[in-house]
Formats: structure tokens, sequence, C-alpha cells
């Protein structure tokens, strides 16, 4: 769906979602790389800015000297630690900026070191540390600039401008303002991974609980043959051995049935993308599956016509089905069915299957299983089902489908 979209116009993948390396650090570990490159970088871009800076000042400010650069390698320098330590970097820079400016060194490029570390602040969460870093720095030179300076170098200097003061303060505002939106940007974008990683998992739990009532449908049925006539073939095996040979074949028949299915159903694992080899079975099979119950002992009576079903409908039918009719081979004493079909108002479908017990065992009606799978078919297209005892005797399964299936996008 995501491939459609970028296909088809509209921002790119990357903006959507956020491109691949803006949250590696959390992915990886979020101290697992030091920003070598760009500190390097920067503190070449400060050091040069600073001496172009000093030729243009000259005789308004003091000239650099060893302290200055000190200052400077101490300002460009401790933004290597701003992804470990981001409030810690945040004032640091702020504080050897303000002893900068406080000395009377001239202004500069030195301010983008702390304009990348309160932004960098900004973006890992550290919002008042940053704002109070900035705000530190504006209140600082403020401070130089229209008291201090009396007292501090350059010797013979004046007050700045108001004027300048509302200029630095804008700056501070529109470089902030910049850090929030990114910061904001990429909550949208780890909120949209979560929300695509919560997705994939409920599709793969969706598709594995498809799996598991494929594999228990087909296998219970087929199973529940087997065990039927391997039972027939063993008790007859020397009184008659025609009808043993019967079983036998009947055996075959149907372990070579279940291993298709099987393998079909794995096939979709394994190429997900494919289209199955094999349509999925229907209500359409339904005399194939009233043969194999009688294979098994068990005379099935249909009664009503089989409509026109969507293909999940049509699935979900064929298999409440088949489950309805193996419970009753294993855990019924009666050695007879009912399937009625009621498409009714032509919006569901009414399928009810039952049989006139007595139950064999404490699994009346079915296993745990065998019941929750066909509730989930049900539930999945919308329909119902309803399983329990009658109030003459036997078990009886009602289910309820919608013959029109909303599709997901």
């Amino acid at each position: 769906m995501d491939e459609q979209h970028v296909r088809g116009g509209g921002p790119p993948q990357w903006w959507r979602h956020g491109p691949p390396w803006w949250n590696r650090g959390e992915d990886e570990g979020r101290d697992a790389r030091w920003p070598w490159p760009s500190t390097a970088l920067l503190t070449v871009f400060v050091f040069a800015g600073s001496h172009v800076a000093a030729q243009e000042q000259e005789g308004e400010r003091e000239p650099l000297d060893s302290f200055a650069r000190v200052l400077l390698v101490v300002a460009s320098g401790l933004l290597l630690w701003r992804k470990r330590c981001p409030v810690a970097v945040a004032f640091g820079t702020a504080a050897a900026v303000m002893v900068y400016l406080g000395a009377g060194y001239p202004y500069g490029p030195v301010f983008v070191a702390v304009a990348v570390a309160c932004f960098n602040a900004v973006v890992a969460g550290h919002r008042p540390a940053a704002w109070a870093a900035m705000g530190m720095l504006w209140a600082g030179h403020v401070l130089v600039a229209h008291w201090l300076y009396r007292w501090l170098p350059p010797s013979g200097g004046s007050a700045a401008a108001w004027g300048a003061e509302g200029v630095i303060a804008a700056w501070v505002v529109a470089i902030m303002a910049v850090a929030e939106l990114a910061r904001t940007r990429r909550e949208q974008w780890a909120r949209e991974r979560a929300e695509r990683a919560q997705a994939a998992r409920r599709r793969a739990d969706e598709e594995r609980l498809r799996i598991a009532r494929e594999l228990h449908d087909v296998l219970a049925h087929s199973i529940s043959v087997i065990n039927v006539q391997a039972g027939v073939g063993l008790a007859l095996l020397d009184a008659d051995p025609e009808q043993a040979r019967t079983a036998l074949t009947t055996i075959k028949a149907k372990s070579k049935e279940a291993l298709g299915e099987v393998r079909q159903v794995l096939d979709t694992l394994r190429t997900p993308g494919d289209a199955p080899r094999t349509p999925a079975p229907g209500l359409g099979r339904l005399p194939e599956l009233v043969a194999q119950a009688a294979s098994a002992g068990l005379t099935v009576e249909v009664e009503g016509k089989t409509p026109d079903l969507p293909p999940g409908t049509d699935l979900a039918a064929f298999r409440i089905v088949q489950e309805a009719l193996t419970n009753v081979v294993r855990h019924s004493g009666s050695r007879h069915a009912r399937v009625r079909l009621d498409p009714g108002d032509g919006t569901t479908l009414r399928l009810r299957i039952d049989d006139d017990g007595p139950a064999t065992g404490a699994d009346a009606g079915g296993s745990g299983n065998g019941l929750a799978g066909m509730r989930e078919r049900a539930a999945a297209l919308g329909g119902t089902i309803e399983a329990g005892p009658r109030d003459d005797g036997g078990f009886r399964v009602l289910a309820v489908l919608p013959l029109k299936v909303k599709e997901d996008r």
C-alpha cells in the first residue's frame, strides 16, 4: 500500500515515516556512536568564522588570544557529548559563550555551538533545559551589554542598542521554533513506526490464527475418518477381509487428501504473495463431504440449495459444516446427521447441523478448539455461531453468515 502511494505521487517515503538514519541511535543504542565528523567540521567553522569576525571588528572588540581560542574549543568540543548528555552540553556551551562575550571577544559564529546544542536538547525531549540555556545566554548578554560593559573589556566601550537585543531574541525564538518542529516531526515518525510495527504484529497474529484454524479443520476431519476406518479395518481384518480392504483404501485416500490440503496451507507460508495452486474449498464440495462422512459410518441428509457465496463466506461455511460433522463422528453416538441450508431473506445464510446423540464422552458437541475455530470464522465475517445440546436430545450447531462481506482496504 505504501509503495502505491509513493508511486502515485504525494510526499516521499522518508518525509512520511522519517529518514532511516534519524532514529538509528534509539534503535541501536543511543550511545553507540560519537558525532566526531560533525563536531570537527563545526569546530573548524567556528574557528575560521571567529578569525574573520575578529578582523572585521578590530578596534571594537578584543583580539583573539589563547584564552579566546580555548573558549572556542570548549564551546564547540562540548558538542561531541550532545547525544549522551544533551542538557549538560546545552548549559555548558551557553556558559562558555557567556564567558567569551564577557571577555570582550568579537561576535561571530560561536553562537552556532549554542544553537546546535539547544536544538539537539529539544529534539531529545529536554525542552525546558534548552529554553533555560538559551534564556540564560540572552540574559547574560543583556547584562554584559547594558550594565557590566563599564568594568569589562574592551575598555571605553559603550552600551549596545536595545534594538540589537530584539534581533537576538528573534533569532533565539526562531532557532527554538525550528527545534520544536523537528521534535514534533520526530515524535510523529516514532508513533508511525510503532503503529506500523503493531499492525504487522496484528496481521501476523491473524495469519497464525487463520493457519491454525485451517490445519485444525483439515486434520481433525481427515484424522477422524482415518481413525474410524482404521477401527473398522482392524475389527474386520479376519472376519471380512474385503471390507477391511475397503477401509484401508478409504484411509489411503483420506490421508492423501489431508496431505494435499496441509501442503496447500504450508505453500501460502512459503510464498505469501502467490495465488494458491488449488481453489479454496466451498459448499460446492458438500456432496464430497457427505460421502466422506458416509465412509466413516455417518449418514448425512442435506436440505436446501447452496446459494452463490463470496469466497470468504463459502470457505467459512464449508469449514463449519466439516467441523460439525467431524464432531458428530468423534463425539456423538448418533450415526445420523442433518445439514440444512437456509438463505433466508437473501442477506444471510443460516447453516444448521443437527445430530440425535447421545454424546459418547465429556466433549459432547466437539472440542474447545473446534468450536472456537468456528466462532472465529463466523466473527471474522460479521456472523454468529450458536452451539449446544438440543432440548429433545442430540446437539445443534447454528451458524448465521452474511452473504455480503465488507472487504478490508
